[in-house]
């Protein structure tokens, strides 16, 4: 256990740009803040390097990881923890985690079911897009290349832990998804306001990706153009957001293929 009290700490100021710029820090160690995500991390088996604890909440964190001796606890009194935090309500705690390494071929497992954003920005869309993946047996999220990091703090807080167990790609450049769809014969749908299809016509039952568009720009044209465009029927609004859309399509997919089995 160690106790800082400068706020110019090298340990502090790398918390803090990963926080500023909204990524892991330079180690790829992702910023995990509050008890509920330390709790995830440590029950996904994720690698928790360090958890700085503010001196009022010492004795609690204590109770989570006093008993691992891989973990080493690092105490800030309450003013200089305050400078650090990236909520307005912190809870004293934050962890730097290790997340999962995953291989994209992790993602097209079995009967895959991927979820591809497509320039989706909001990190809170991001993270619950993640948290539904989860929820209704999507077997991974890749991230396009102009997506939002997926490890950024608020995408971590949004998918409430699930960001820690659903094998996700980020980054990834367009030619290489497509090259891997073409090469699996996996069907794709592109969630769109207009689609020629309403959810309910379209066959999830096979290995198969929807993408989401960003809020501002939709669907790329040239995945539109390998895509059946699919529209989820609304009355009074015309379209969702990202995150409501995505959670929407997962759950017509996970039912058509709980009825198929």
């Amino acid at each position: 256990m160690t106790t800082l009290t400068s706020a110019r700490n090298p340990l502090l100021k790398e918390v803090r740009k990963a926080l500023l710029r909204g990524s892991t820090t330079d180690d790829g160690l992702c910023v995990a803040e509050s008890f509920h995500l330390l709790e995830e991390a440590l029950r996904s088996d994720c690698r928790v390097e360090t958890v700085f604890a503010a001196e009022s909440v010492r004795s609690a964190v204590e109770s989570h990881v006093g008993g691992l001796k891989q973990v080493r606890i690092v105490i800030l009194d309450d003013a200089l923890f305050r400078t650090v935090s990236a909520t307005e309500s912190s809870q004293g705690v934050m962890a730097l985690v290790r997340p999962p390494q995953w291989k994209l071929e992790q993602l097209f497992r079995g009967q895959s079911l991927i979820t591809i954003l497509d320039g989706v920005q909001d990190p809170g869309n991001a993270g619950a897009i993640l948290r539904a993946a989860e929820a209704f047996g999507g077997t991974g999220v890749i991230f396009l290349k102009g997506s939002v990091n997926p490890f950024n703090p608020k995408c971590l807080r949004a998918s409430a832990g699930s960001v820690f167990r659903v094998p996700l790609i980020p980054s990834i450049e367009e030619h290489l998804l497509l090259a891997a769809i073409d090469q699996r014969k996996m069907d794709m749908f592109a969630l769109m306001p207009r689609g020629v299809l309403e959810l309910s016509q379209c066959d999830f039952t096979r290995k198969c990706a929807l993408i989401v568009g960003s809020e501002g720009h939709g669907v790329r044209e040239r995945l539109r153009a390998k895509a059946i465009d699919a529209r989820i029927p609304t009355v009074g609004v015309e379209s969702l957001n990202a995150a409501m859309a995505s959670g929407v399509a997962l759950y017509e997919a996970r039912k058509q293929r709980m009825a198929a089995s």
